[in-house]
């Protein structure tokens, strides 16, 4: 179990058979690192596993990073297409108490800004005790744009990115406060949600 001072644990987790088999260089969770490193004001600890298409391995692993590990928010990437060796889906329902559906429909919304196959995506995403878990699209690219949203020519978001709801659900069950880079996303609070910005030093 975390305490409250330490920098909040973010579980980061590829799940891939062929990349955790050393066949090709995983491109998930390091796009998924350096987005967050861009996007989230403050420390914070990036907890990463690189496991393959596996329902009983992604389930424990799930369960090990919230449990055990006290992640306040568990993101995975790969695993969530119609092929038969995707079961992320399934294993991040099986650990949740609750699901959020909104992620995975605000996801396919964003992604079929860009791709009509987005429709064959089953990203879900599920609350376990005072965690988030949220699966994401396996490419740096998809994980980028469902994170961030659709913007325009001129860089303004025309439809919001999923992150920007995520900081205000940790809120909501008990998770720590995240802070983010507003150039990048912007989380959303309503006013008497928001706490004075911190100072760095």
């Amino acid at each position: 179990m975390s305490n409250a001072t330490e920098s909040p644990a973010i579980g980061l987790v590829s799940i891939s058979d062929r990349a955790s088999r050393g066949v090709y260089a995983d491109e998930g969770v390091p796009g998924l690192q350096q987005w967050l490193e861009s996007a989230l004001r403050g420390a914070w600890r990036p907890v990463v596993r690189l496991i393959p298409d596996d329902r009983e391995t992604i389930e424990r692993t799930l369960v090990e990073l919230v449990d055990r590990d006290g992640c306040a928010l568990v993101l995975t990437t790969g695993g969530t297409g119609p092929a038969p060796r995707d079961v992320t889906p399934e294993a991040t329902l099986a650990v949740g108490d609750r699901e959020m559906p909104g992620f995975g429909e605000q996801m396919r919304q964003v992604s079929l800004h860009y791709v009509p196959t987005a429709i064959l995506s089953r990203q879900v995403a599920v609350i376990r005790g005072s965690s988030l878990i949220v699966n994401l699209p396996g490419q740096p690219k998809a994980i980028r744009e469902t994170l961030e949203g659709v913007r325009d020519a001129g860089g303004k978001v025309i439809v919001h990115g999923i992150f920007s709801a995520v900081p205000y659900c940790l809120d909501l069950i008990g998770g720590p406060y995240l802070e983010t880079n507003e150039a990048v996303c912007k989380a959303f609070r309503p006013k008497s949600a928001q706490k004075p910005p911190q100072t760095a030093g």
